[in-house]
């Protein structure tokens, strides 16, 4: 099934933490940028075919794949001068990098690679930044047996603050952290089929108009996630997760978890 990953965006909360014109994806997690374990995850269950919509910082995606060197993740031998890998990441991936516009939505962005999909009926999609260990085989089987039009990654409420229940005379009759509330987050990983074309306009979103449409026609579905799930909307989320990665706590590589042998195959996935 093919990915489309969003990765054209200004990400301007993480200006901080790059340089000035690097799109957020390419922030660093430990040696490799965001969006290169995102890929891997996809990778990972063997969904290798991908669609990069383009925009601001392009040249620095492309410039990372087409200088891509194995050896930075992958155990190798040195014999008489020349590498053989012992594993790889991306031996038969397929990355089509397509340019969607500078100012593009998200919703536009998807319509401009739309004939890169050949028609397939369904396929996934992702904001290119959020990391997690979400059972990928599960979502897509459970939105393949429903009968809709997308299916949208949800998670409890990220954030740290509390809610408070006031009455009409002042008093707080109750607090709560938000992350306890009955709410749902959009995660940021899709599985979509075709449908979701027909409710996105020209220059329109993803989420506002496309999964939108869809749930006021009782055509969209949600897939409850709790465990981990990660964004990188600011430097401090970022730097957090480099942290991680270097103390060896990194839910979020699957291909790891699940044993050297998934690490070494993988890129074949």
């Amino acid at each position: 099934m093919k990915v489309v990953l969003f990765c054209g965006g200004y990400g301007m909360r993480m200006r901080e933490g790059t340089s000035d014109d690097v799109p957020k994806p390419m922030a660093m997690v430990g040696p490799r940028p965001l969006i290169w374990h995102v890929m891997r995850y996809y990778a990972h269950y063997g969904h290798t075919e991908f669609v990069l919509c383009l925009g601001y910082g392009a040249h620095h995606i492309k410039e990372f794949f087409l200088t891509y060197e194995e050896t930075a993740s992958n155990d190798f031998v040195l014999r008489g001068g020349r590498t053989e890998l012992l594993s790889t990441d991306m031996s038969d991936w397929t990355i089509t990098f397509a340019q969607t516009g500078i100012e593009s939505p998200i919703g536009e962005r998807l319509r401009r690679v739309r004939h890169h999909l050949d028609g397939d009926e369904m396929f996934l999609a992702n904001y290119a930044d959020v990391l997690t260990d979400a059972p990928l085989p599960e979502m897509i089987d459970r939105f393949s047996r429903r009968d809709a039009g997308a299916s949208m990654m949800v998670v409890p409420p990220q954030s740290s603050f509390h809610c408070v229940d006031l009455g009409e005379d002042g008093l707080v009759g109750g607090i709560t952290p938000v992350s306890e509330l009955p709410l749902w987050e959009n995660g940021g990983y899709f599985v979509l089929r075709q449908e979701v074309f027909d409710h996105i306009p020209r220059d329109g979103d993803l989420v506002a108009d496309g999964c939108a449409g869809l749930a006021k026609r009782g055509r969209l579905v949600a897939h409850r996630h709790r465990g981990f799930w990660k964004p990188t909307d600011t430097v401090k989320e970022r730097a957090a997760l480099d942290a991680a990665y270097t103390r060896g706590e990194r839910p979020w590589a699957v291909w790891e978890r699940d044993g050297a042998a998934s690490h070494a195959g993988a890129g074949s996935a």
